[in-house]
């Protein structure tokens, strides 16, 4: 059976954290809180450039009930810990969490030791309550736009 439709009738993609230009250093980033309202679920990507031998990095996801974190402060999500070894320069990796039991998600990066390269960590909420209004949100994301069936020519 064909898909339906688009994606981002489904999805709503949003970068929520942007590093500068690639930004190599040992200290720990934390993307801003994804608010789950409506959706089934939401996948991290997170893209990795140089990593230093003997970086000691991990990704993890946390959950709270309000983007505050108070009074209820975010808490590791158990299972969700991934271990970045050192020698997966310029790859990515992701967490796709379905049903989280609390309504705001955040993804965490923890680098120790030496340098680990973050380009950038994307978020993907997904299986909306309602179709998509593809409005661009987030901190970095200027526009989107939908095609279908269109024909070759200048784009």
């Amino acid at each position: 059976m064909p898909f339906p439709g688009f994606l981002t009738d489904f999805a709503k993609p949003c970068q929520i954290v942007t590093t500068t230009a690639g930004a190599a250093a040992a200290t720990d980033i934390t993307s801003s809180a994804v608010d789950m309202a409506d959706y089934d679920g939401c996948l991290f990507l997170v893209a990795f450039g140089a990593i230093v031998t003997n970086a000691v990095t991990t990704i993890k996801l946390q959950q709270s009930d309000d983007s505050g974190g108070s009074p209820d402060d975010f808490s590791d999500i158990v299972g969700t810990s991934q271990t970045v070894a050192d020698d997966k320069d310029n790859t990515s990796f992701v967490i796709d969490f379905r049903r989280p039991q609390k309504r705001y998600l955040k993804l965490i990066v923890t680098r120790a030791t030496q340098n680990a390269t973050v380009g950038v960590v994307y978020a993907i909420p997904y299986n909306k309550g309602s179709r998509s209004d593809l409005s661009a949100t987030g901190t970095a994301i200027s526009g989107a736009e939908r095609f279908f069936n269109v024909a070759e020519g200048t784009a």
